[in-house]
């Protein structure tokens, strides 16, 4: 008896989960539609129980999250989904991961994320008007309800083996990596926070008003997805780079595409946002970036859980599955659309501007976005209706990326940090760009170096060079425009005193500048060499001298692994010890490369090791990747920013809901 008392326990989590997430459904139901009745009747009573659902709606599916998460690291068989993706050896960290490394579990935590964004609005919007927060509220369960009767019907974790087996068929080991546990859960809550502005800007579509108010509101929740988003592609990045063992940092994959597009207009949506709340100016633009956003985060879910494609990051499902997904998209993302379009010609702008101004910066800065996110669009998209439609498989890959992306990028970059110093309403563009040119000559000369050193090389590293040095000096010129005129010492203090939004923009455009400085330098200079070398052979690659010292075969906790052992020396002098593996799980019966990488501040040195060699020796791969470590530096940099933003009293949640208070959001 005593024996069977964990199988007990566990299986009453599990059913308890299942029946919390049963619940969560129900309650997500009555938010959708009661408050969104009261608020059309003004009956304060049914919009009150907005802010009770959403927390119970939360509890509820944390509840079922956690009995999920129960049965994973108790490996417990008797679940279909536990039995699929975990083993009784897998390392603890990847039994959660585990929960979701599948589609059934990754789309429990996309609920939680949505619900916990609900539950958010819902704790710290006590100071928005009575109703617009009913409807918004009402939609973001509304969202719920659609992707909880998803699992439900067609993607149930819960599910039940009648035989349980004695051990699971092991976590797909590409998934089984520190750096692409953590790459999901920070993608959720980039995708599925952008439901929050959504939510929004249908509310006050239903309403048929925009206002400061509403800017000020919708700013925080856009800029902590942005924030969350730029984390998460960062991660997902980072580990590709040093796991997959091909070297790069981007592929183009239409997966990675599908995260980068709704990063893109959360980027625009973050600029506009500000124009709404400084100027009354491009409210209907800001609200049909709001439903863009996450219409293309929706995208992004069906392109990987629709089976239309297979990729190392897609949950390739039947097309029952896709042909939901795709309902849900066509009815938020169309009926978004189609109210917009009803309710537009009410949202008519009260600010106005001169042709040079920051409102018009922004109104450039996001063509620029939006029609950069339009051509990754088309090369994701284009490869499959062509095939759907005309049965051709065509391949788009970086060649069209890169030629059609790359310009508007530039651009961008160029314009940026003249934007950021316009004043609003009305500037002389002479008078604002002469802070500048101090700036603009120390970016030319940079570039002008990059291009005399180099030799026999396109042009792509200094001009690349020469716009991040623009972007970081643009940002600290910023700053000092904001600090004004005087002594170094009055200038310092009102540098200290300045609103730590101001300083997470500053940190933002540098942090982009950093990347694009490690993005040129990676892609321009990069020196790679393969060869079979034999044990105690030495060969120079890009300045260096690798030594392959020893091949031996290592045990890991659930794979086997052949390590070699390589030597990284300079000038006689010893940097580093290099052991790259190639790992066999047999569970899975799956290979790995384990990259093995010498990172420093200006280069890395990245070997890999490959199959033993019929004539002697082994494939080896290196490369030279300069500037590797400033892309993810760079993009720290940018979400720190995003953060510290953030924490600005102005900007925090409840700062928007407080100036918001007074009434209604206002009549345009």
């Amino acid at each position: 008896m005593e024996s069977t008392k964990p199988l007990i326990i566990a299986a009453m989590f599990v059913e308890l989960g299942h029946f919390a997430l049963i619940l969560a459904f129900a309650v997500a139901m009555v938010q959708a539609t009661v408050p969104l009745v009261g608020a059309q009747r003004g009956w304060r009573a049914w919009m009150a129980v907005a802010e009770p659902a959403a927390t119970a709606q939360f509890l509820l599916i944390l509840a079922a999250f956690a009995a999920l998460t129960h049965a994973f690291v108790g490996s417990d068989f008797s679940l279909r989904l536990v039995t699929l993706n975990s083993h009784t050896d897998k390392p603890l960290l990847y039994k959660f991961s585990g929960v979701w490394g599948n589609h059934e579990g990754s789309m429990l935590l996309w609920v939680l994320i949505l619900s916990l964004f609900g539950a958010c609005a819902a704790w710290f919007g006590k100071g928005l008007p009575t109703a617009l927060r009913a409807r918004a509220l009402a939609v973001q369960s509304a969202i719920a309800v659609a992707f909880i009767g998803f699992i439900l019907f067609t993607s149930n974790p819960f599910l039940r083996l009648e035989l349980p087996p004695l051990n699971g068929q092991d976590l797909n080991p590409l998934l089984q990596d520190p750096g692409l546990a953590l790459h999901p859960p920070f993608l959720y809550l980039g995708y599925v926070g952008l439901s929050m502005t959504f939510s929004l800007a249908v509310a006050a579509l239903i309403e048929g008003r925009v206002s400061a108010a509403w800017g000020r509101w919708v700013r925080p929740w856009a800029l902590a997805a942005w924030m969350f988003l730029t984390i998460g592609i960062a991660l997902g990045s980072w580990w590709a780079y040093y796991e997959l063992g091909w070297g790069g940092f981007w592929f183009w994959d239409p997966v990675e595409n599908a995260s980068f597009m709704p990063w893109l207009i959360a980027t625009a949506l973050l600029h506009s946002a500000i124009v709404v709340e400084k100027r009354e100016a491009l409210k209907s633009w800001t609200v049909l970036l709001a439903i863009l956003a996450f219409g293309f985060s929706l995208i992004g879910t069906f392109i990987v859980r629709s089976g239309v494609l297979t990729s190392v990051h897609a949950f390739a499902s039947d097309p029952t599955r896709g042909v939901f997904i795709l309902a849900i998209l066509g009815v938020f993302t169309g009926g978004a659309l189609a109210l917009y379009a009803a309710r537009a010609g009410t949202m008519e702008a009260t600010g106005v501007f001169s042709t040079v101004s920051r409102e018009s910066a922004v109104v450039l800065n996001n063509v620029l976005l939006s029609v950069a996110c339009f051509v990754v669009f088309i090369g994701t998209v284009w490869p499959l209706v062509a095939e759907m439609l005309f049965d051709r498989k065509l391949s788009v890959g970086a060649p069209y990326f890169n030629a059609a992306f790359t310009p508007f990028m530039v651009a961008l970059a160029m314009v940026l940090p003249i934007g950021a110093i316009l004043p609003w309403k009305r500037a002389r563009l002479g008078r604002s760009i002469r802070r500048l040119w101090g700036i603009a000559a120390l970016a030319l000369a940079v570039g002008a170096l990059a291009w005399t050193v180099q030799t026999g090389r396109a042009a792509l590293g200094p001009v690349g060079l020469a716009l991040g040095v623009w972007l970081v000096f643009g940002a600290l010129a910023e700053l000092l425009v904001r600090a004004g005129r005087g002594s170094p010492g009055s200038r310092a203090r009102r540098l200290a005193m300045l609103p730590r939004a101001d300083w997470g923009k500053a940190l933002a455009h540098a942090g982009l500048g950093v990347a694009l400085l490690g993005i040129a330098g990676l892609m321009a200079w990069e020196v790679e060499d393969i060869r079979a070398v034999r044990l105690g052979e030495s060969y120079g690659v890009g300045g260096y001298t690798i030594t392959l010292n020893d091949v031996r075969s290592v045990p890991g906790p659930n794979y086997r692994a052949v390590q070699a052992d390589l030597s990284v020396t300079r000038n006689g002098r010893t940097l580093a010890r290099l052991r790259p593996e190639k790992r066999v799980y047999p569970v899975a019966g799956m290979p790995t490369t384990e990259a093995a990488i010498d990172s420093g501040s200006f280069r890395d040195v990245y070997v890999v090791i490959g199959d033993a060699q019929i004539g002697g020796g082994w494939a080896i791969r290196t490369h030279v990747k300069p500037f590797a470590n400033w892309i993810w530096t760079g993009a720290a940099i940018m979400a720190l920013g995003g953060g510290l933003s953030l924490t600005d009293r102005r900007h925090r949640v409840a700062g928007g809901a407080r100036g918001a208070s007074s009434g209604a959001v206002g009549t345009t």
